[in-house]
């Protein structure tokens, strides 16, 4: 199957969305222009999954939706699956520390490993990598910009208190 993809407009930026197989592979924030107008060849794939995905993105975008449904593509090594699996159960507006996820996986040790693997974690938002910080509460490295990150956790955290984030 053909690869398939869209850019979805968000409130902290552009975000490339992609799928091939019936499952997604990216959801990739982007360093696009906020006046940036996709190619119609960019924005028209009507792909049930990327349909779905964007759906699930402005739901999620105005606090409505706390956990993702969808096919997701496959971690290409068992130790980056289950560190992703472990990203994904934590909570909405919650954090665990690289450590935490680490332990959780059964290797103390592996703090830099899972590092590696949030790192790579190409499904943001959907895999909360965003909900992963230092040890001592601080957020470390995000691929989309630290300044996202916090936005993300500010936003989790105002939907989870009854508010809405502007």
């Amino acid at each position: 199957m053909t690869l398939q993809k869209n850019y979805y407009k968000s409130p902290i930026g552009w975000i490339e969305l992609a799928s091939e197989n019936g499952a997604l592979t990216a959801i990739v924030l982007t360093e696009l222009a906020d006046d940036y107008e996709p190619a119609p060849t960019e924005t028209t794939s009507e792909h049930p999954v990327l349909v779905a995905a964007a759906r699930q993105l402005d739901e999620y975008f105005a606090g409505e939706r706390r956990e993702f449904d969808l096919p997701l593509a496959e971690a290409r090594t068992a130790f980056r699956a289950d560190v992703l699996r472990r990203v994904r159960q934590v909570p909405f507006g919650e954090t665990r520390s690289y450590r935490d996820i680490a332990v959780a996986c059964g290797n103390s040790h592996a703090v830099r490993a899972v590092g590696g693997a949030n790192g790579s974690n190409r499904l943001m938002i959907v895999v909360p990598c965003h909900r992963i910080v230092g040890a001592d509460g601080s957020l470390t490295g995000y691929a989309g910009g630290l300044w996202r990150k916090e936005w993300l956790l500010r936003h989790e955290a105002q939907v989870t208190a009854g508010g809405q984030h502007a």
